[in-house]
């Protein structure tokens, strides 16, 4: 069976692929990959909040330990962190234990090479062939196996990495801000990182229990944190996700700010600084067309990608480009990071707003989205209701409708059993009406087969 998804392996805690047996035979079987000379190898393990990580990190630990690597245990820290930190700890292998935005009954497994990126697809094939074939090859003898020792301040390392990556002069001694930590990885970080940088900070949703990642809080469900920003008479929000590689974020006024127009906003303050080293910004299929027309009218272009901060990554590299981003929130600026980093996306964000000097309302409005629609759907079986003549001639019948004023996209979610579908023009209710039709139409093939 595949192991890997969209972003790692992830999968309900304790039941397939997210069992210890299959993640020890995970690090087995990375571990042996990523042998590369005669050194003492390391790893970084990190971790978000959720109880199952407890189980997940020893057997990891135990598996790398088999191969006579060197595990260093870093606790809970942002996904972008085990980035860094595999860079600066010149470790071999990074590994992140998160189902990022999922509740806490998941968990999932995120690799980084030692140059800090997510592994690439041809590698993770690689590691699921050695997981299915057992294969267990160059195992350490006793005298040769690996230890593990916790890394003591990795969060200091880490807070002083996203401080830096904007200029000592600014400050944000001014700014009263809410943020919405998800009770998730960045509960302690992300207060000290605003806080640090002079900010008055009101944290929310930092107490995790194990049991209370992501609900009913942080990046996917902003509503507290909008709330709060209101009450507290904040000069704006930020709400990350249970790992903190993306981030979305409230105005003044309580109104919700997506990934696009944060992407959007650095766009245009790094052209104007001349700091872009391509004219393409990189999106996914999923970016709103209005940030393609705004961008093409201050000489940039958009380009799509599929779905996944890792395809934004991949083009970003082949094609020298230094931002990119989903509209979810993940925004990677990769002069700092190799994937997406909710606090380094906020510094970068909230230095514009003090150089400005003018509301969060008035800045992150940078162009006007076009009505965009987005359901999700549960189906026994996708792909025998994809494939049907019927459901593809009620897509074929909507996409006529739309034209050229509008898209349609369905996809399969790569980290949940649902389809989603997407429908963008420039009437809402039209828009209503056609998902509804294919949505109708779905459900009586699906209930046939």
């Amino acid at each position: 069976m595949k192991l890997f998804g969209t972003d790692g392996v992830r999968g309900k805690a304790n039941q397939y692929p997210m069992t210890p047996d299959i993640i020890m035979k995970l690090a087995l079987a990375s571990g042996q990959l990523f042998h590369n000379g005669d050194h003492r190898h390391i790893v970084v393990i990190g971790k978000d909040t959720r109880l199952s990580g407890y189980m997940v990190e020893p057997a990891l630990t135990a598996g790398f330990v088999a191969n006579g690597m060197n595990v260093i245990l870093v606790g809970p820290l942002p996904t972008p962190a085990i980035s860094m930190l595999v860079r600066s700890l010149r470790a071999d292998l990074g590994v992140m234990i998160s189902a990022s935005h999922n509740p806490y009954y998941d968990n999932g497994i995120k690799f980084f090479g030692r140059d800090g990126y997510k592994l690439s697809s041809e590698l993770e094939h690689k590691i699921e062939m050695h997981v299915h074939e057992g294969k267990l090859e160059n195992l350490a003898t006793p005298d040769q196996l690996g230890r593990a020792s916790r890394l003591e301040n990795a969060d200091g390392r880490y807070i002083e990495f996203v401080k830096n990556t904007v200029d000592k002069t600014i400050r944000f001694d001014e700014l009263k801000i809410v943020v919405d930590c998800a009770q998730g990885a960045a509960y302690k970080i992300a207060p000290r990182v605003f806080w640090e940088l002079g900010a008055e900070v009101i944290s929310i949703n930092d107490e995790p229990s194990g049991f209370n990642i992501n609900e009913h809080c942080g990046a996917t469900s902003p509503q507290q944190l909008c709330d709060a920003v209101v009450k507290h008479k904040a000069h704006i929000g930020i709400a990350l996700d249970g790992d903190a590689d993306r981030l979305v974020v409230s105005d003044e006024t309580g109104q919700l700010i997506d990934g696009d127009q944060i992407l959007a906003l650095i766009a245009t303050s790094w052209h104007q600084k001349k700091l872009l080293s391509s004219s393409e910004i990189v999106g996914t299929v999923m970016s709103n067309m209005g940030l393609e027309l705004y961008l093409n009218s201050i000489d940039l272009k958009l380009i799509r990608t599929p779905v996944g901060d890792r395809h934004v990554c991949d083009y970003m590299r082949e094609n020298n480009c230094n931002l990119g981003g989903e509209q979810s929130g993940h925004i990677i600026l990769s002069d700092y990071a190799r994937t997406g980093d909710g606090l380094v996306a906020a510094v970068q964000l909230l230095s514009v707003l003090v150089t400005r000097k003018c509301l969060a309302s008035e800045l992150l409005r940078v162009f006007k989205p076009t009505p965009q629609l987005l359901k999700n759907i549960r189906l026994a079986s996708v792909t025998k209701t994809l494939a049907s003549s019927v459901v593809q001639q009620a897509i074929r019948d909507v996409e006529s409708q739309l034209k050229e004023n509008g898209r349609l996209l369905i996809r399969p979610s790569g980290t949940e059993p649902l389809l989603r579908l997407m429908a963008e023009g420039p009437n809402l209710s039209t828009l209503h009406h056609c998902l509804d039709h294919i949505i109708e139409v779905m459900h009586k093939v699906d209930k046939g087969n």
